[in-house]
């Protein structure tokens, strides 16, 4: 059975709340505009390794997508439609083989992030139980745990103490969840997907940049300091 989402997941985005207009409709006609990976403001300065238990997660992936599909797996964004193709041919094995979710999960997962870490910049958080592990974005305050993404992805629902959402300033929350409400409604199948989620992520960037860039904050940098839970 299936459901329809906004495709930002804006009933988990920054606190959780759903802001859609008065009668559920779409808010910006102009929102589902496809990702123009040209447009993506590169980091600026080199992105550090990531902790080795991540490495070895993604190392992992890379293994898992390069044996069944022939094609190796570079951490270039574009990589994520065969993550895609991974996660939805894993449902089947993880519905008659459950304890394969964990690893799945956090392989895929930590795959998923260090993508997205090393598209725009950012340190991880990666200690303890995984459902505590996060990505922390480095010119923009955004953090989410890409393990409880890949979580989703693979159970098609949302997950409860994954931190699978974005959280961002508590000053920027209603723009940013009216930003990701705009994009177009999907069946859970494309609103759960990495590259969906991957997606959302850019456009949630993007939108956090761009006010501080209007603030003339442009040049502020965030680090372990600011993410202190």
């Amino acid at each position: 059975m299936t459901s329809d989402h906004p495709k930002g997941p804006t009933d988990d985005v920054v606190g959780g709340a759903r802001a859609v207009g008065p009668d559920g409709e779409v808010l910006d006609d102009d929102a589902d505009d496809a990702i123009d990976p040209l447009a993506i403001e590169p980091p600026d300065e080199p992105v550090a390794p990531p902790p080795e238990a991540i490495a070895e997660l993604c190392a992992a992936c890379v293994r898992f997508v390069t044996s069944k599909y022939g094609v190796p797996l570079d951490f270039a964004p574009d990589t994520l439609s065969l993550v895609d193709q991974y996660v939805t041919e894993a449902r089947d094995q993880i519905a008659t083989r459950p304890e394969t979710l964990e690893i799945v999960q956090a392989a895929a997962g930590a795959y998923l992030g260090e993508v997205i870490r090393q598209t725009f910049g950012g340190a991880w958080f990666a200690e303890g139980e995984h459902d505590g592990w996060r990505v922390d974005m480095a010119r923009v305050y955004l953090t989410f745990n890409p393990i409880g993404m890949m979580r989703e992805a693979l159970l098609l629902e949302s997950q409860d103490g994954w931190h699978a959402h974005l959280e961002t300033d508590p000053a920027q929350k209603a723009e940013l969840e009216q930003r990701l409400a705009a994009l177009p409604i999907v069946e859970d199948t494309e609103y759960f997907a990495p590259t969906t989620r991957f997606d959302v992520v850019t456009i949630a960037h993007e939108a956090l940049r761009a006010k501080l860039v209007e603030a003339g904050h442009g040049d502020v940098r965030f680090g372990e300091d600011d993410y202190k839970k």
